[in-house]
């Protein structure tokens, strides 16, 4: 599968030292678009811990953040091995890191150590909490970035249950701002040759993230009105049953509701004051939500489709993730196709969700088996010294 490199960071060279999610989803995007991503990794990844089909460390997870990367295996506490990884970053352009700063620091290997040898590198440090906070040094997982967040406060108060989100929302947002904040100190850096540290801790991400809609009337001093966002707040803001499945069905003005209860042949509520207004009153959603959830069962899916996409109404079927690649949304838009794997045969690989029209980005290489791309790498690396 490996193909020229066609998307806008392509000459852009990106070391990826980090584990888990966080830091190779961020690396994995920047690769999509073009750049040359080396991981430097050991087998006790986290993601590559778990089941496979063919060859350990192939996991799902792995496969899923550590395409269009070479694999480059090196033992860290290794002298000669650390000299050959610090080679390799003076040749970066960006350095991804999710180590704690400690280990960083016994390895020669936080900021003041590599921009010393290579004073352009954006190195990119993400960790759990804000390095200057008294929580500096505490471990991190998504769950407790949720609950320091103030995204577990929500979901109790919206729900009754201090549940976590059941995906790894930390993570991702951080890798999703990993990757923008990389490319503003790119810009900077084309534009100055002056390289950077950048700081992305979890919690701060996240709480930011969180605050943007449920800050709500906090936004104010004093406080005009208690945070969290109110239709999120909702007990009844769910997808609802439909004849012969599940949607959601969002009616978001006056006329949405009245063409709603029509179509599922309410008449009677069409003409309910609550939906007769110039806007729909705060204190009505949680009743208006039980009653689209009642009437939501008089038609099929399919026919809500027709309805909602006929009169504006925001409406969608339910993604079902055991038969998403047959759906036609997501089968027309390839954002999961059927690719073979050297090593792991026939694999379904996600697709590169953003279009560029004039540098689009591509998937040039699978996952790669741990090290496997450390021979050649090292070779081209001592051509260059």
């Amino acid at each position: 599968m490996t193909q020229t490199a066609t998307g806008p960071l392509d000459g852009v060279r990106v070391i990826d030292l980090s584990t888990v999610v966080m830091g190779p989803y961020a690396a994995q995007i920047l690769g999509d678009l073009g750049a040359d991503v080396i991981k430097i990794e050991s087998p006790a990844d986290t993601v590559r811990v778990g089941k496979f089909r063919t060859t350990p460390g192939m996991t799902p997870l792995n496969l899923n953040v550590n395409r269009n990367k070479r694999s480059v295996a090196l033992n860290l506490k290794d002298e000669e091995q650390r000299e050959r990884a610090l080679e390799l970053i003076d040749t970066a352009d960006v350095l991804i890191t999710n180590m704690r700063p400690g280990a960083l620091s016994r390895l020669g290997m936080n900021y003041a150590d590599v921009a010393a040898r290579n004073p352009g590198l954006v190195y990119a440090h993400a960790q759990g909490f804000r390095s200057d906070s008294d929580r500096a040094g505490h471990a991190a997982y998504d769950e407790t970035v949720q609950a320091a967040s103030g995204l577990v406060d929500v979901a109790n108060r919206a729900l009754g249950k201090p549940v976590y989100l059941p995906t790894i929302i930390g993570d991702k947002v951080s890798s999703l701002t990993i990757a923008y904040t990389v490319l503003a100190a790119l810009v900077h850096r084309d534009k100055t040759g002056e390289g950077q540290r950048v700081e992305i801790p979890m919690t701060d991400t996240l709480i930011a993230f969180n605050l943007v809609e449920h800050l709500a009337g906090h936004v104010f001093e004093p406080a005009e009105s208690p945070t969290g966002f109110g239709p999120s707040m909702n007990p009844g803001h769910k997808a609802v049953h439909t004849k012969d499945g599940m949607a959601c069905v969002i009616p978001y003005n006056p006329r949405n509701f009245r063409d709603f209860f029509q179509a599922a042949g309410r008449p009677d509520l069409a003409v309910d004051p609550r939906v007769n207004g110039d806007a729909i009153d705060g204190a009505d959603h949680e009743a208006l939500a039980e009653m689209i959830a009642d009437c939501a069962p008089a038609l099929t899916t399919e026919e809500w489709t027709e309805v909602c996409a006929k009169h504006s109404i925001p409406m969608a079927p339910v993604l079902e993730l055991d038969t998403a690649q047959d759906d036609e949304y997501v089968r027309d838009g390839h954002l999961l196709d059927v690719v073979e794997h050297p090593s792991e045969g026939s694999i379904r690989t996600i697709g590169i969700p953003v279009k560029f029209s004039a540098t689009p980005g591509s998937v040039r290489r699978l996952a790669p088996l741990p090290g496997q791309d450390t021979e050649d790498v090292l070779r081209e690396l001592a051509t260059t010294r």
